[in-house]
């Protein structure tokens, strides 16, 4: 799985980072598991043909609390389909998309890792 990992987060900073990602609504079905919808104007023609039948697109975040350290997975993922060929791994927009987004996220919240 290629993801973007970001790591030696203090606890503290974690859990500021966790709460604020479950403000916006961005929990999922799991503790400490997010999901970051991808834009409209940045899904493939496959994706954006899926949407209605397969669901939100989304990147998946892993807080890991005992490691400290937040996975970012560069496959984005559909809501309602396990496999399907709208599920691929981000293209380079995406992925520069989604990365900023957390860094600037990150940033934010006045936590430097």
């Amino acid at each position: 799985m290629r993801c973007y990992l970001i790591e030696d987060f203090y606890p503290e900073h974690l859990r500021k980072v966790t709460a604020a990602l479950s403000e916006m609504g961005y929990s999922g079905s799991l503790d400490g598991i997010f999901y970051l919808p991808v834009p409209r104007e940045l899904l493939t023609d496959v994706q954006r043909e899926h949407a209605g039948e397969c669901g939100q697109h989304i990147f998946v975040l892993e807080a890991a609390e005992d490691q400290g350290a937040l996975k970012l997975e560069l496959l984005v993922r559909a809501r309602n389909k396990l496999r399907c060929e709208c599920v691929m791994y981000a293209t380079a927009a995406q992925r520069e998309y989604i990365i900023t987004f957390l860094d600037d996220f990150i940033r934010h919240l006045d936590i430097s890792v």
